[in-house]
């Protein structure tokens, strides 16, 4: 019988040989750094992320004060010195990737989350995460939806779905995403969950992971991520999932992923095999594809008339009311921060309506014979989608 070390060696060869088959790549495995000062758990609690990763088959560089067998490791003593470490070993091409707690990404680049739904085991990317795709809020959820179809794709989802949670500026997001797809852009929308359906996500749909990629604005990216990680620690530490993922960005090359001060080891560990996946299976090239081909649908101009669409709305005069009638009929499908500026734009047409909330969001009240002349003059005024 062979000893231990032996039975070792010949798993960790067979498991090298699986994994680039997989991937495609016979080559050497990609090394993905991990910064390992910082956690809130101690840096032993990184350390063990670490370790459990290179075990799971990733070629591990661990930069931190700790030591460990059968790891590579880069001795610094604090954390500015590990992440400048970091930086010019991916400058220098001596890692593929990196992992690590935080890191000041410039503006245009928000990262992809890979989250694991703990009702099911469903995974799910949420986009964004951390970061700023853009400092106009629909115009980086648009850039959102792209970024989240990229990090989909390159960790093998090869047509993935994609939903918008209901929060402020879905229903323009909505608008913006199906004209690019009408414009040749290829993009899969899911589904809800509730009876109404629409690619207009609710909170149940985070719950059951209905879209492969959920789009929604970084901090609220953030915070569901957060509870989807803890949601098994009661909220003490994060314990699920991959972590805050890799900042993306058309004109960003470097392979930079986010983990929480308060990842546990195992979510660490799923970050460094994100980062390993999409390194293997040349995430770059799926980025500068997704990219060409959403550029090509007229990606710019439309990003463009977000902020066109704004300064509209924003500048149009005070209407005045027309005479009050009974208002029967409700209009769902108005984002929130746009509600009184479409209700003035009837008035200017003399069509009487009035603002309100229903269940399952903002909506537009206004009589029974007003309803189809009404919802024209929103669909033609960008307000609803066709």
């Amino acid at each position: 019988m062979p000893n231990k070390n032996v039975q070792a060696l010949i798993h960790e060869t067979f498991l090298e040989m699986a994994q680039a088959l997989e991937s495609g790549h016979m080559g050497e495995r990609p090394k993905i750094a991990l910064t390992g000062l910082g956690s809130e758990l101690g840096e032993e609690n990184t350390l063990q992320g670490a370790m459990l990763a290179a075990k799971q088959g990733v070629d591990v560089v661990y930069i931190g004060t700790l030591q460990a067998e059968n790891l590579s490791c880069l001795p610094v003593h604090s954390e500015d010195e590990a992440r400048q470490l970091m930086e010019k070993l991916l400058l220098n091409g001596d890692i593929s990737g990196a992992v690590t707690m935080h890191y000041p990404f410039p503006i245009g680049v928000a990262t992809v989350g890979r989250a694991v739904i703990p009702a099911n085991g469903r995974e799910m990317f949420i986009a964004t995460t951390t970061g700023t795709a853009s400092v106009d809020r629909l115009q980086a959820m648009v850039l959102g939806a792209i970024y989240g179809i990229i990090a989909a794709k390159a960790c093998g989802c090869e047509d993935p779905s994609l939903g918008i949670l209901n929060i402020d500026g879905a229903r323009q997001t909505e608008i913006i995403l199906k004209k690019l797809i009408e414009q040749g852009y290829p993009v899969k929308l899911a589904s809800s969950k509730r009876s109404d359906g629409g690619c207009i996500m609710r909170g149940n749909d985070i719950l059951a992971g209905t879209p492969d990629v959920m789009v929604t604005d970084s901090l609220t990216g953030n915070l569901v991520i957060k509870m989807l990680s803890s949601f098994a620690s009661g909220g003490e530490y994060e314990s699920l999932g991959y972590g805050y993922g890799p900042g993306i960005c058309e004109q960003y090359d470097q392979l930079v992923l986010i983990v929480s001060r308060a990842s546990g080891a195992s979510v660490i560990a799923g970050a460094l095999r994100y980062g390993a996946a999409l390194a293997e299976n040349d995430y770059k090239a799926t980025a500068a594809r997704e990219f060409s081909l959403a550029n090509k649908a007229g990606l710019k101009d439309l990003l463009e008339n977000c902020l066109s669409y704004k300064k509209s709305t924003a500048t149009r005069k005070p209407a005045t009311a027309p005479a009050t009638e009974v208002v029967t009929e409700d209009i769902a499908g108005i984002d929130v921060m746009d509600l009184e500026s479409a209700v003035e734009l009837l008035w200017e047409k003399n069509i009487y309506a009035q603002s309100g909330m229903g269940c399952t969001g903002p909506i537009i009240l206004v009589s029974q014979h007003n309803l189809q002349q009404a919802t024209d003059a929103l669909t033609k005024s960008g307000y609803l989608s066709s």
